[in-house]
């Protein structure tokens, strides 16, 4: 009869530890406590690109650059720059890309990191956007 009652507690604290030693690599791989920013982001990102579209000098800075150019290089518009910096939180780094409408445009060195990205239309003239003139602001935004 002593020996059940050693077994229960045995088996009693094994079981203990197996929940522990779950729990704790549930909370070492991150599940809890790890906030999802993608809401906050995106609608940082479309604000300020709305900013640039609905700017008229902001859309002729980027009418006029070279195509396709990333926020890094040389050439880049400096009031998208100054504009993106000064709207974009602490918490953020972002990069942005100017492109043709019809062309793929994607960064080209991406972070290993959650990228969340948001594009705008820019052209001279809603009623008569020459093809030329139709180029693509495109922000990628991920967290420090």
């Amino acid at each position: 009869m002593e020996k059940k009652g050693w077994i229960k507690i045995v088996e009693a604290f094994v079981a203990i530890l197996l929940i522990a030693g779950v729990l704790l690599i549930v909370v070492s791989q991150g599940y809890f406590g790890k906030k999802d920013i993608s809401s906050q982001v995106y609608d940082i990102e479309i604000s300020v690109l709305r900013e640039v579209q609905l700017n008229d000098s902001l859309r002729d800075d980027v009418l006029g650059a070279d195509t396709p150019i990333e926020s890094d290089d040389d050439g880049f518009p400096q009031s998208i720059k100054d504009k993106f910096n000064s709207r974009i939180p602490d918490y953020l780094d972002c990069k942005s890309k100017i492109c043709w409408l019809n062309e793929s445009c994607d960064l080209e060195e991406s972070p290993k990191k959650d990228v969340y990205a948001e594009a705008v239309i820019i052209t001279t003239s809603l009623e008569t956007p020459e093809e030329e003139q139709l180029k693509k602001l495109k922000l990628f935004c991920w967290g420090k």
